[in-house]
């Protein structure tokens, strides 16, 4: 076996409207708004599930044993860079603003979306922008939390 790389094998949309989060339509990622190419590197924040533990031991036990609980996902956001003229990210992306979180991992970017392809989809709403301080050597980014406000489909197959 050999190891899977990440750089430019994964494809993130912000999209407005879907109907089934289990089967996401074509037609229906298509319609949203690619942010790839403007999330910065470690841009994509807080998509990874954390299962709390259930004490499952009795008065009884001499061994403490655990179950699954609830799962949570705790501070998503992104970070992305800020575009000059016309940024269609900063000003779709704002406070209020409830949509889904789309990721298809392990395929090339670039890669159109198709039937029977695995995506993550994620229920959210956006939080208040924030504006990152300036840095040297860098460009101009900014933050949008967006917390999971439902159950997301992480095992989705693209319709």
């Amino acid at each position: 076996m050999s190891d899977v790389y990440t750089d430019g094998l994964n494809r993130v949309y912000w999209v407005s409207t879907i109907s089934t989060i289990s089967a996401p339509t074509t037609t229906e990622l298509n319609a949203g708004l690619s942010l790839t190419t403007l999330i910065t590197p470690k841009g994509l924040k807080g998509f990874e599930p954390d299962t709390a533990e259930v004490d499952t031991s009795s008065l009884a036990s001499t061994f403490d044993t655990k179950g699954i609980g609830r799962d949570q996902f705790s501070k998503t956001g992104l970070q992305l860079k800020k575009q000059s003229g016309t940024d269609t990210a900063y000003t779709t992306l704002t406070r209020g603003t409830a949509g889904y979180i789309v990721i298809r991992r392990d395929l090339d970017y670039a890669t159109a979306w198709a039937s029977g392809q695995a995506v993550e989809v994620y229920p959210v709403i956006c939080g208040q922008t924030k504006r990152n301080a300036p840095e040297a050597n860098s460009v101009a980014t900014y933050e949008v939390p967006t917390p999971v406000t439902s159950p997301p489909s992480l095992r989705a197959s693209v319709a």
